[in-house]
């Protein structure tokens, strides 16, 4: 019986809860060595590989208290506080900071701690992050994390429910990952290779349907792209905007039902897909802002702190002062657009500048080159990549709905709301 489950902390379920390496890393990492994660390698219930960096074994050897093993669980301290994996197999040994690490004993399962930290904790980590410039979950706190603890047998009952949930989940990740690197190799050899044209003129065999081969030209001008194909730059094939902050001190401006975006709301995003923001304005809030409500479709590029993080609106969304949003609304979509960014990213830095943190401007943004094709490539281009990007978009939705539920069965279990059976059949609807 649930009421009859203990109550106990999360230090009382575990052989150690330390924290990872505290101190300088830039002058530490190598090309190859033993994995060191930061936060923001760490997602809800994932490790993502996303610049993951590499130290040196002997390092490795002298941060033996940060050291990880696989069925460690480390959680977010700032960034993402809260956020919350366990180590999985692939990484045998690793090493880490600026994240909490614990070790579970015989009592609990490594994964139920990660369900718990990541949807019933939630309240208690939100009450406990603290900071002004850059809020941060502590390892006291992280000791203190209080909830119900089911037999071994029950856990593993209620893991199956929540695994199921988490699998499918992962599997659109991945499947995301797949239909994204289409879209991007498509993009690079059409669009920075010149593949179809420096084919025909080494007289190789067409590698896709003859009636889009026949669009491409049949030779590299001396400006070194196809012939017919003309340079612009991206200001004058999109428009190109910026955003503001309202007056935090006015709450007439905040708190309305219009979404507003900051770079942190793309900071998270494991795919190019923005669906909703953290943050609402009002329609008093959305008068201060010059470039006004952005259109559904818009590409958001970051602009500082940092610079480079990428994705299409799929809502309509006003932006503060750390993005350049472009609107596509001529020749070039907007899924051309984003991939072209990304092509161009090393670019985009390369314009930045400023003393306090680099910032790419929208007046350096707009001058940077861009190869326009003829508008039947484009044409071809995006019957090509946007069924890849429409996949993407409802995989995206479906692992939301799949989480809200996930998020919603675990907290309803641990207090007696609900049964196993009737979460089975919750998680059975949603998969």
């Amino acid at each position: 019986m649930i009421e009859l489950w203990e109550q106990v902390t999360l230090e009382q379920v575990a052989n150690d809860v330390t924290v990872g390496h505290v101190g300088p890393m830039a002058d530490q990492y190598v090309e190859a060595g033993i994995p060191f994660l930061r936060s923001l390698n760490v997602e809800p219930f994932n490790i993502n590989r996303n610049d993951l960096k590499q130290i040196s074994r002997d390092f490795h050897q002298k941060l033996k208290k940060s050291a990880l093993k696989p069925g460690d669980i480390v959680i977010v301290r700032t960034g993402k506080p809260g956020s919350c994996a366990v180590i999985p197999d692939w990484l045998p040994e690793a090493n880490c900071s600026d994240v909490v690490v614990v070790r579970a004993n015989a009592r609990i399962r490594p994964s139920f701690i990660s369900y718990v930290v990541n949807s019933s904790a939630a309240d208690h980590i939100n009450a406990h992050t603290v900071g002004a410039v850059q809020q941060h979950f502590n390892v006291g706190s992280a000791r203190q994390i209080r909830f119900r603890l089911p037999p071994l047998a029950e856990q593993d009952r209620i893991l199956g429910v929540l695994g199921a949930l988490n699998e499918k989940i992962e599997l659109n990740r991945r499947m995301n990952e797949t239909l994204e690197a289409m879209a991007r190799a498509i993009f690079k050899d059409w669009f920075v290779d010149f593949g179809p044209t420096r084919a025909k003129m080494a007289g190789r065999a067409p590698y896709f349907a003859a009636d889009v081969w026949a669009l491409f030209p049949d030779s590299i001008g001396e400006s070194g792209k196809p012939h017919g194909w003309k340079t612009s730059t991206i200001g004058q094939e999109v428009e190109v905007v910026g955003g503001s902050t309202p007056s935090t001190k006015d709450p007439a401006f905040w708190g309305g039902e219009i979404a507003w975006a900051t770079p942190k709301d793309l900071s998270s995003l494991s795919t190019p897909v923005m669906l909703s923001t953290e943050r609402h304005i009002t329609a008093a809030g959305l008068s201060q802002i010059g470039s006004g409500l952005l259109p559904a479709g818009t590409v958001l590029l970051s602009s500082r702190a940092p610079i480079g993080y990428l994705a299409i609106a799929q809502i309509p969304v006003a932006v503060n002062q750390g993005f350049i949003a472009m609107i596509c609304n001529k020749l070039l979509s907007n899924i051309f657009v984003w991939l072209w960014t990304h092509f161009n990213m090393e670019t985009v830095h390369q314009k930045a500048n400023g003393s306090t943190f680099q910032e790419i401007s929208k007046s350096n943004f707009r001058p940077i080159a861009v190869t326009i094709a003829s508008p039947e490539v484009l044409v071809a281009f995006n019957e090509a990549v946007k069924p890849l990007f429409d996949r993407i978009v409802s995989n995206v939705r479906e692992s939301q709905t799949l989480a809200a539920t996930r998020d919603l069965i675990l907290p309803k279990l641990m207090s007696g709301e609900i049964r196993i059976k009737d979460a089975e059949k919750i998680a059975g609807a949603a998969a």
